[in-house]
C-alpha cells in the first residue's frame, strides 16, 4: 500500500538544486535469511548459492550468499528511505543503471548501507521532469567492503 504525501508537500526543485560532487550516506539495513528466502520466491531464483546451506557450507563462500539483485533492490529502498517527502515527490522515474558490478558477496547477517555521489546533471525537454541526475553508488557492508557499485540515473523535477 502506498502512502499519499501530505498535501502541503511540494516537490523540491531537485534538478536545479543538485550540485555535482554532493555526497550522502544512507542508514544501514541487515540482510536476513527471510530476505533471501522471500527474494528467491518473488524472483524465482532458487540457485543453490542462495538457498542450500548444506551445499554452500562446503563452498569457497562457506555459507549462503544473498542474491545480487536483492542487494541492488535493498540499495534502492535505502536510497528512497533517505529522501525527504519533498525529494520523493520530485522523483519522476528511475531512469537507468550502468556499470552494475557485484564486487563482493553479501552474506545473511551483513549490514549494508549506500554511499552516493552526484556526478552529473543532464537537462531534459520532458513533459514532467526537468532533467536527469547521475549518481555513483556504492553499497558497503559493516566492514567497509564495497559489495556493489553502479551508476544510477533519476528523472526529477
Amino acid at each position: 500500500m502506498t502512502e499519499d504525501p501530505p498535501e502541503d508537500v511540494e516537490p523540491a526543485s531537485v534538478f536545479e538544486e543538485a550540485e555535482v560532487g554532493t555526497t550522502s550516506v544512507t542508514q544501514g539495513r541487515t540482510i536476513t535469511g527471510a530476505d533471501v528466502v522471500n527474494f528467491a520466491g518473488v524472483s524465482g531464483d532458487f540457485n543453490h548459492l542462495h538457498t542450500d546451506a548444506e551445499r554452500m557450507a562446503d563452498s569457497g563462500f562457506g555459507e549462503r550468499i544473498a542474491h545480487g539483485a536483492l542487494v541492488f533492490s535493498a540499495m534502492t529502498g535505502l536510497l528512497w528511505q533517505s529522501r525527504t517527502p519533498a525529494e520523493r515527490e520530485a522523483v519522476v522515474a528511475f531512469y537507468g543503471v550502468d556499470r552494475l558490478r557485484f564486487r563482493a558477496p553479501t552474506f545473511v547477517g551483513d549490514t549494508i548501507h549506500v554511499e552516493l555521489e552526484v556526478t552529473g546533471k543532464e537537462p531534459k525537454d520532458h513533459p514532467v521532469g526537468n532533467g536527469v541526475l547521475e549518481y555513483d553508488a556504492e553499497v558497503l557492508n559493516q566492514d567497509g567492503d564495497v559489495v556493489l557499485s553502479c551508476e544510477l540515473r533519476s528523472l526529477v523535477v
